[in-house]
């Protein structure tokens, strides 16, 4: 299977850290992350283009998140900092093949992760 693996989900306060970890198998063109909060639609948090290494972040993690290719092959990291309770969400890897929309507001992935539950508790 192509589907990406997520680990390292966790239960942590306000203002902590946690780092997200996902393998996956082939070459990913492009990969990101995805979270969908209780009651809400899934949305885009952090993308990597990996021909190009551009990374792209919405609007309510800039600045906190950092998106980067874990040392080991296939391997994409989500390091996340002064995370809040708004972030609480089951978080989603997702790899995709090669397009020119590799954005965390345009792209589409092909694959997808079962998710890992990230709590945020005040």
């Amino acid at each position: 299977t192509h589907d990406p693996v997520e680990s390292g989900g966790g239960s942590v306060q306000t203002g902590g850290s946690l780092r997200l970890s996902c393998t996956y198998s082939g070459y990913a063109y492009c990969m990101g992350w995805f979270r969908q909060a209780p009651g809400k639609q899934r949305e885009g948090v952090a993308v990597l283009d990996n021909l190009s290494g551009h990374t792209t972040y919405s609007g309510a993690v800039s600045g906190r998140f950092i998106i980067s290719k874990g040392e080991a092959a296939a391997t994409l990291t989500l390091q996340m900092n002064m995370l809040s309770p708004e972030d609480t969400a089951i978080y989603f890897c997702a790899t995709g093949h090669r397009t020119a929309y590799c954005t965390v507001n345009s792209w589409t992935p092909n694959y997808w992760g079962q998710g890992t539950q990230v709590n945020v508790s005040s």
